[in-house]
């Protein structure tokens, strides 16, 4: 017998992974801002926040595509049963 997968636990784990998805996405776009800040721009605050709004953009669109999709498996792996086993 298959296990129950209910809808609020699918709709948590797609939550968390678009929370997680976002904060990494921020984080490099905090991290490049930085690096052009520092080492292109003399310091300017600018890249920073541009980075760091470019990341934000990118996950929420990948968000947003995640959530208009439902067919859409995550890296899933699926054990294949040979004969003869239980």
């Amino acid at each position: 017998m298959a296990a129950e997968i209910r809808s609020e636990d699918e709709l948590g784990k797609k939550w968390d992974r678009c929370l997680a998805d976002t904060i990494v996405k921020m984080g490099g776009g905090l991290a490049v801002g930085v690096v052009f800040s520092v080492f292109l721009f003399k310091r300017r605050p600018w890249p920073v926040a541009f980075g760091t709004g470019v990341g934000l953009g990118m996950g929420y669109s990948n968000c947003q595509h995640d959530f208009r999709n439902p067919n859409l498996l995550h890296g899933t792996f699926v054990k294949k049963i040979e004969k003869g086993e239980k």
